[in-house]
């Protein structure tokens, strides 16, 4: 119990954007992200580009679409976009943007036959 009451602390601690770079890191290294994907993917300039606000914030709609149409610009350009795909495509993320894609298009890729599904050329 502790420990949770010492994480909690330390991420009051921790400014937003600096939260939303621990997150993505966290999420990339934890769930086994090769490591050229932590030391070269561009979203680890601006993570929170790419992971949103934190739980506790609400973000509108308008500015999500904002948010995530500019995170996906700077995948077009990212040297590890393909390898960001394919990591999630195995990891399936809840949320963020991964390559260019939303948590729920990949989720929709990922979906069984038969599934309504989008094609990884009809986001891009």
């Amino acid at each position: 119990m502790s420990h949770d009451l010492t994480a909690h602390a330390r991420q009051a601690r921790t400014p937003a954007r600096d939260r939303g770079a621990l997150t993505l890191l966290a999420a990339l290294t934890e769930a086994g992200a090769p490591r050229h994907l932590v030391g070269s993917a561009a979203c680890t300039a601006d993570p929170e580009l790419h992971t949103g606000p934190d739980a506790f914030d609400e973000e509108p709609a308008e500015e999500r679409a904002a948010r995530e149409q500019v995170a996906r610009e700077v995948c077009a350009e990212c040297p590890v976009r393909v390898s960001c795909l394919f990591y999630a495509l195995d990891a399936r993320p809840e949320a963020g943007v991964w390559a260019g894609l939303t948590a729920e298009e990949i989720a929709a890729m990922t979906a069984p036959e038969g599934a309504d599904s989008v094609s990884p050329l009809e986001v891009a």
